[in-house]
């Protein structure tokens, strides 16, 4: 049985962008299947971005794992998929996922519970907050993050710790998907913008990480740095 805030079941849409994931995709969303919780219904949403290796063949045979499975025949980038998954979603509350491992869906109901106790507008998980565990990852990716989590701060009247986290989930109402003109890992930047400065209420919960080296196929790159730090100070300007 879902629950209902001001009588409105309450849908969870996990957008799921997959490029190159055959290693960890299905494995991903077994997680989810096995975690849904009784406080919200999922709508799981996997958009393959024009995959190389057997993710899509592999997401092809395993149609019991999802609702929807959205296809781009060839690479368009991360802010494009997840402008596609939002867009084929109909639930009440958005929530990121990636299809690497380094996020665990057992998170969910630290942001579920949240939602329905406190009518959150948008809540974001970090890595830095009495997490049950991180592992020891690219200090300068924790310095970068450090730094636009700062600048974000200052900007919007905000205490977050973890800006750049992946979990970030919100309330699908706040946000105009056809207002977003990023394509890349920027985008992250401009959706949690636009969903700041409409929204009222937002919280910070704890979650575990287990990020990826380079070696290992972690994707995000010295240059999205600058990007992102771009797209907050013309987010909050403009």
């Amino acid at each position: 049985m879902t629950n209902k805030i001001n009588n409105v079941q309450m849908i969870l849409s996990i957008i799921i962008p997959v490029y190159n994931e055959e290693k960890t995709v299905i494995e991903i969303l077994k997680k989810i299947k096995d975690n849904q919780s009784n406080l919200f219904k999922y709508e799981i949403i996997v958009i393959d971005d024009g995959s190389t290796d057997q993710a899509r063949k592999l997401l092809e045979s395993n149609k019991n794992l999802y609702d929807k499975l959205l296809v781009n025949e060839s690479n368009k980038g991360k802010g494009f998929s997840i402008k596609k998954g939002i867009s084929n979603a109909s639930g009440t509350h958005i929530i990121f996922q990636d299809a690497d491992l380094e996020y665990n869906p057992a998170d969910y109901n630290k942001f579920e519970k949240i939602f329905v106790d406190f009518d959150a507008d948008g809540i974001i998980g970090s890595r830095f907050v009495y997490s049950n565990y991180t592992r020891s990852h690219n200090i300068l990716n924790k310095i970068g993050n450090t730094i636009l989590t700062f600048v974000f701060n200052l900007l919007y009247n905000t205490t977050f710790t973890d800006i750049y986290s992946c979990y970030f989930a919100f309330k699908k109402n706040l946000l105009n998907v056809e207002e977003l003109r990023t394509k890349g890992f920027e985008q992250h930047a401009e959706i949690l913008c636009k969903v700041i400065k409409k929204g009222n209420k937002f919280y910070e919960v704890p979650i575990s990480y287990n990020g990826r080296n380079n070696s290992e196929g972690k994707k995000i790159k010295p240059h999205h740095f600058f990007l992102v730090l771009f797209e907050i100070i013309r987010g909050r300007f403009i």
